[in-house]
């Protein structure tokens, strides 16, 4: 990567924490001394992932606007890496009605068409929409790109071998990346995956299989940047699993008691954004004063995208299923 690439994600990645840790102390508002989930300017549940941006940012720097991305149901660095429009974004899972899908999909459920980005509360959801964008890319004859993002824990589903072996048995332009954040909810990948390495798996699709160690956004930089290139040229699928660490529990609430002692704080030691921000210091590719610019212009990014959120209206109750499809009787609405 060149300095300007660098300094980019270095900022996509500030975006992205500042925004998860917002994010998280909002989510309580509302929701003390007695817990409801329905509470506060954010109902429903909430997934952060501070502490993966490395996985987002270092695949996002070598996609288009036209090339589609799908995510899981933690899949806010994700969509901010590609594009999606963080105010719009905001409101949505402020549940208003200026949100993406006017409050009514929420933060699990984040679709922006002018980007070619969605995402899925459904474990595996993600793997069959990505082939068939892929399919219908290939079918167009056109050099865009899907890249399936997902967990190590959806790397179980059924929906992940059957979609990477018809990748590999049509030579379709897409790759996936599961993020291996070491839980599956609360349980270890030691405990739930036959393999030590779901990489390893795409030797069996006769696809590359490629596995990062260290929430490295360099390596994951370089990876990435094969991959996509190998599916623009036609030569088929890819699949790449990251290692990374979520900061927060599996969701806003979670207790982690699953967890052995001191093993977030190993987490927080290797916190991926200062490593990367020695690194681009190291290299004279960035400063003092470029750095703390960087830090103010991403709160205020981040400030105006809840504020515009804040300021959106509630949906009104006759609108429930305006945008649903719904059946009464003989009458579809």
């Amino acid at each position: 990567m060149d300095s300007k690439q660098a300094v980019f994600m270095y900022e996509q990645m500030l975006l992205i924490r500042r925004y998860e840790d917002q994010m998280a102390q909002i989510y309580t508002e509302g929701k003390s001394p007695l817990f409801s989930i329905a509470a506060g300017p954010v109902p429903g549940e909430m997934h952060l992932a501070a502490g993966q941006e490395p996985v987002a940012v270092g695949i996002g720097i070598h996609l288009r606007n036209d090339d589609a991305v799908t995510a899981p149901h933690r899949p806010h660095h994700i969509a901010i890496a590609k594009g999606v429009d963080l105010n719009r974004m905001t409101a949505e899972i402020f549940g208003r009605v200026d949100g993406l899908s006017h409050g009514k999909g929420g933060h699990m459920h984040l679709f922006d068409p002018q980007v070619h980005f969605s995402c899925s509360g459904i474990v595996g959801a993600g793997f069959p929409p990505a082939l068939g964008a892929a399919l219908a890319m290939k079918r167009q004859g056109s050099d865009r790109v899907a890249v399936a993002f997902a967990g190590e824990g959806a790397a179980n589903q059924g929906t992940f071998h059957e979609s990477l072996n018809l990748a590999s048995l049509w030579k379709l332009p897409v790759v996936f990346i599961i993020e291996d954040n070491h839980y599956a909810i609360s349980v270890p990948k030691s405990e739930s995956t036959a393999v030590s390495r779901n990489s390893e798996r795409a030797a069996a699709y006769n696809i590359p299989g490629v596995y990062i160690r260290d929430n490295d956004v360099v390596a994951i930089y370089e990876a990435g940047k094969e991959a996509i290139d190998r599916a623009r040229r036609g030569d088929g699928p890819s699949l790449i699993e990251i290692e990374t660490t979520r900061l927060y529990g599996h969701f806003q609430g979670d207790a982690e008691a699953y967890l052995a002692q001191g093993e977030k704080d190993e987490w927080r030691h290797h916190d991926p954004i200062p490593r990367f921000r020695d690194l681009l210091l190291a290299n004279g590719w960035l400063d003092s004063a470029t750095d703390q610019d960087i830090q103010t212009r991403v709160n205020a990014r981040v400030d105006e995208a809840v504020g515009f959120a804040r300021k959106s209206p509630e949906p009104m109750p006759e609108d429930a299923l305006t945008d649903v499809f719904a059946e009464t009787g003989k009458e579809a609405i």
